[in-house]
């Protein structure tokens, strides 16, 4: 029986890492994964899904514009295994709809890795929706510098100042975004009362 899975973290988990090595395996296994990620996040290049401790392969994207049931409908006359989207907090509620659809009526596993949480705290709409829907959670962690298990994220300028303002979506990396815990956090936006 196929699930939607939603594998979540903050950022610098190895969310990306995990997806490349879970469809690594099927490919070992004589299995074909049918891979997406989101169209603007081309920092390893366009339709390339990658990790920052070096490996990658190629995938295809989607735009907020697409019709996931339909692009995953017409990838099953490849016999395809599983489908595995990277970004998946930059799903629109529709299109998360779309992929249980797509569990549900194709029988297909879908397997979404994102963020669950902005930088502000606040929860991606794609990351909300897949938190209702998805019929597996699994987070990947990681920490914070105290140790802790980090699960907010901040975001600096080019100085290291951090701010608090801003739109939701700024592609960046380590350069951009530090993982925390919730403590921390609140200290690094000035929530100490």
């Amino acid at each position: 029986m196929a699930k939607l899975y939603f594998h979540y973290s903050t950022m610098n988990a190895g969310k990306s890492t995990v997806l490349l090595q879970a469809a690594h395996n099927y490919r070992e296994r004589g299995m074909l994964p049918y891979m997406l990620t989101a169209q603007f996040d081309n920092r390893a290049g366009e339709g390339k899904i990658a990790s920052r401790i070096g490996i990658g392969s190629p995938a295809d994207t989607f735009s907020l514009d697409d019709d996931l049931f339909a692009k995953i409908k017409a990838q099953t006359t490849n016999k395809i295994a599983c489908v595995f989207i990277d970004e998946a907090q930059f799903l629109s509620k529709v299109q998360v709809w779309q992929l249980a659809r797509a569990v549900d009526d194709l029988n297909v596993p879908v397997m979404c890795y994102g963020l669950r949480v902005d930088f502000k705290g606040d929860l991606f709409p794609g990351s909300a929706t897949l938190l209702a829907l998805a019929d597996e959670m699994r987070e990947v962690r990681t920490i914070c510098h105290c140790g802790k298990r980090a699960t907010m994220v901040v975001r600096q300028d080019d100085n290291g100042a951090v701010l608090t303002g801003g739109e939701q979506v700024q592609i960046g990396g380590n350069e951009t975004y530090v993982s925390l815990c919730r403590r921390h956090w609140r200290i690094a936006v000035g929530d100490t009362a």
